[in-house]
C-alpha cells in the first residue's frame, strides 16, 4: 500500500456490506447481481444514475459464437490478430468459450436483441471479424437495451445502490486487505457528502478514461477514476499506452471538445463505404478487409489519408443503404446525424478518429484479482489481457459480461473466510494535493496533442514536459468547497507522485503546492492528471509501433524487444515504477489460496 490519498474529508456516515462495485455499466451491474443472487450484502456506488455510464452508449453490439458455422475458435482467432501480439490467449480463450452462455443468461435476464425473420438472433460483422457474430438490439442501440435490462433487474432484486457518488479511495484493514471505499455523494439524500462504505472486497467496474483527450465518444463521467484510486493504493496497471481512437466519430468541427457522437462500426458492416472528398476508397489495398479491418488500422488510414490531403476529416458513404434501412438498423445514428445538420440517406458522414477506449488499465488475474488483496476490476478499468495492444470490435461488452460472472464467482467462494471489513488509517498517510479544476482543458489538449492517434519521441516529451509543469506548479484554491475539510486534512498537503517524469522522482519540498479545495470537479481534474502522466510515461518507454500505439519516429513492430507488456505502480515514496515483463505473459497478481 502506498499510503496515499486524495485530499478530502473525514467520511461522516459509513455503512457495512460484503461487496462493493464502483459502477454501473454491464460489468459492475452483472457483478453485482451475481453476488445478490449468492445471498451477499451487495452495494452498487456509481457517479451518476445507474443507466448514465458508458454501456448505454454502445452502438455496434456484443459479439460471441453464435451464429451458425462460427465457434469460439474462430473467435479466438480474430480477437488475437487484433491485439498484435499482446493479448493472454488464457483470457481470450475464456472470454470466447463462456461468451455464448454468458449472453444467453444476459438474454435471461431481460435484454431484447434483435431477432431474424425465423426468430434466431440478428448478427452483422465489424471490424476485424471474419463472421457475422455481432447481436445488436434496437438497431444501433444495444448497450441502451443492456443497461436497461440490468438495471431493471438490480431494481426488482432490491440491491441497495448510490447513485451520483464519486469514489474516492480505497480503505484497508490491519493487514493491508481491502475493507471498503471512500465517497463523496453529491446532492441530498440518504447519504450526503464524505462517506464510506466497509467491505472485503472491492470491485471497480468505474469504466474509461476518455476524457482526458479533448475529443471522445466517452461520457463526461469518465475521468480514469478507477486506474486513479487503484494506483494510489498500491496496484498494479498495464498497456495504459494502448488507447484506441474509434476511427469514425462524426466530425463536428476542429475546435470541438467533449463527447462526440460516434458512428458504429455496424455501419461499416453493413457495407459503407471510407472515401475521401473526391470519393475514393483509400482502404482498398490497405487490408484484406478494406473498411472492415480491425480498428487501429482503419484509424491510421483515415489520419494518414488526412495528413496527406491537408483535410480535417474523411467520409463514411452509405447512401446506397436507402432511407428504410437506415431508420430501421441505424436509428440512433441517424438521428444524431441529422441533429448535427448531415443527412446520411443523400449525403457521405464526415468523420474523423477520436478517443474510444482504454485497452489497458488496472492489471487482473482470470478471476479479476489485482496485485491488491480483495480489489477486484472488470470492464473498461481492468487490464485483463483479452484486448492486447488493440480491442477488437464488440468484445468490450462481452469482455464485462463474462469476466463480470468470474469476479462475482471468486468473491462468493472467498466469502465465507473474509469477516467484516475493519478499516484502519494508514501509519503515515500521505494526502494528494488537489488540482484547480480549470486544468482540465489544458491536460485535455495536451494529451491529444502530443498523445492522440499520431505519437512521437518528441510529442511525449513535450506531453511530458506540460504535464510536469502542471503538477508542480502552484494551484489557486477552488472558491467553493462542497463540504469543509476537517482542521488536519485541510492544510496544504504532502507533495505527491509525478507519474510522467523518468523514475517518477519529486524533489520538492512541502507545502510547495497548494491544493485546490476538495470537491468533484477538482478530484475529477487530478485524476486525469494521474493518468495522463502514467499513459505518456509508458508511450514513452515503448519505442515501436503496436495495435493503437503508434509511434511515428518508431514505425515498425518489434517482437523480439517489445512483445512485452508495460507494468506500473505507485511507490510509497510517491515514485513511479514502470517495469518491462520479462516475457509477454503477465507476472501472477494476487494468487493466494482461498481461505477457509
Amino acid at each position: 500500500m502506498t499510503g496515499i490519498r486524495l485530499h478530502a474529508p473525514a467520511p461522516g456516515w459509513a455503512i457495512d456490506a460484503d461487496v462493493v462495485v464502483v459502477g454501473s455499466g454491464v460489468a459492475g451491474l452483472t457483478a453485482a447481481l451475481r453476488c445478490t443472487a449468492a445471498g451477499l450484502r451487495t452495494v452498487v456506488v456509481t457517479k451518476a444514475r445507474l443507466d448514465d455510464g458508458s454501456t448505454r452508449w454502445a452502438q455496434g453490439g456484443i459479439a460471441a459464437a453464435l451464429g451458425e458455422g462460427d465457434t469460439p475458435e474462430q473467435h479466438l482467432g480474430d480477437t488475437l490478430v487484433a491485439g498484435a501480439g499482446l493479448c493472454d490467449e488464457r483470457a481470450v480463450r475464456a472470454l470466447v468459450t463462456e461468451g455464448p452462455d454468458a449472453v444467453r443468461r444476459l438474454i435471461a435476464t431481460g435484454a431484447d436483441f434483435d431477432k431474424t425473420a425465423d426468430g434466431e438472433i440478428a448478427l452483422t460483422r465489424e471490424g476485424g471479424h471474419h463472421r457475422r457474430r455481432i447481436a445488436h438490439a434496437g438497431g444501433d442501440a444495444t448497450g441502451a437495451e443492456i443497461s436497461r435490462a440490468l438495471v431493471e433487474a438490480i431494481r426488482d432484486r432490491g440491491v441497495r445502490t448510490i447513485e451520483h457518488a464519486l469514489v474516492l479511495d480505497l480503505l484497508t484493514d490491519a493487514g493491508g486487505r481491502t475493507a471498503g471505499v471512500t465517497l463523496h455523494v453529491m446532492g441530498e439524500g440518504q447519504h450526503d457528502g464524505v462517506g464510506a462504505v466497509h467491505a472485503p472486497a472491492v470491485v471497480l467496474a468505474t469504466g474509461g478514461m476518455g476524457q482526458v483527450f479533448s475529443a471522445t465518444t466517452n461520457p463526461g463521467v469518465s475521468t480514469g477514476d478507477g486506474v486513479a484510486l487503484a494506483l494510489r493504493a498500491g496496484a498494479e496497471v498495464s498497456d495504459l499506452e494502448f488507447v484506441q481512437f474509434h476511427p469514425t466519430v462524426l466530425f463536428l468541427g476542429a475546435g470541438s471538445e467533449g463527447q462526440q457522437p460516434l458512428v458504429s462500426e455496424a455501419v461499416r458492416g453493413e457495407g459503407a463505404h471510407l472515401v475521401d472528398a473526391d470519393g475514393v476508397r483509400f482502404m482498398l489495398g490497405q487490408h484484406e478487409l478494406a473498411e472492415l479491418a480491425p480498428r487501429d488500422i482503419v484509424a491510421k488510414a483515415i489520419t494518414r489519408r488526412m495528413k496527406e490531403q491537408g483535410a480535417e476529416h474523411m467520409y463514411l458513404d452509405a447512401r446506397h443503404f436507402g432511407a428504410e434501412m437506415w431508420a430501421e438498423r441505424f436509428p440512433t445514428i441517424l438521428a444524431a446525424c441529422r441533429a448535427h445538420g448531415i443527412d446520411p440517406v443523400t449525403e457521405p458522414i464526415p468523420v474523423a478518429p477520436a478517443a474510444h477506449y482504454a485497452s489497458g488499465g488496472v492489471r487482473t488475474d482470470l478471476s479479476g484479482r489485482t496485485t491488491v488483496p480483495g480489489l477486484y476490476a472488470c470492464g473498461e478499468v481492468a487490464c485483463t489481457g483479452v484486448h492486447g495492444a488493440n480491442r477488437l470490435a464488440s468484445n468490450s461488452l462481452l469482455e464485462g459480461l463474462v469476466f463480470a460472472e468470474r469476479i462475482a464467482e471468486d468473491v462468493v467462494a472467498r466469502a465465507p473466510g473474509r469477516g467484516p471489513a475493519v478499516p484502519v488509517e494508514h501509519p503515515a498517510p500521505v494526502v494528494l494535493p488537489l488540482l484547480d479544476p480549470g486544468a482540465r482543458r489544458r491536460i485535455q489538449r495536451t494529451m491529444t496533442l502530443g498523445a492522440g492517434v499520431l505519437r512521437s519521441a518528441a510529442s511525449l516529451r513535450t506531453a511530458s514536459e506540460e504535464l510536469d509543469a502542471l503538477h508542480l506548479a502552484p494551484v489557486p484554491s477552488a472558491p467553493v468547497p462542497s463540504e469543509p475539510a476537517p482542521a488536519e486534512t485541510a492544510a496544504p498537503a504532502e507533495t505527491a507522485e509525478t507519474p510522467g517524469r523518468p523514475g517518477g522522482a519529486d524533489d520538492r519540498k512541502p507545502g510547495d503546492r497548494k491544493s485546490a479545495e476538495p470537491g468533484v470537479e477538482s478530484w475529477e481534474t487530478t485524476n486525469l492528471l494521474a493518468v495522463a502522466r502514467l499513459l505518456v510515461a509508458a508511450a514513452s518507454r515503448r519505442e515501436e509501433t503496436r495495435g493503437c500505439h503508434w509511434r511515428e519516429d518508431r514505425p515498425d513492430r518489434d517482437d523480439a524487444r517489445w512483445r512485452r507488456h508495460l507494468v506500473v505502480h505507485l511507490t510509497p515514496e510517491r515514485t513511479l515504477d514502470v517495469r518491462t515483463t520479462e516475457t509477454f505473459d503477465f507476472p501472477p497478481t494476487v494468487d493466494a489460496p482461498r481461505e477457509p
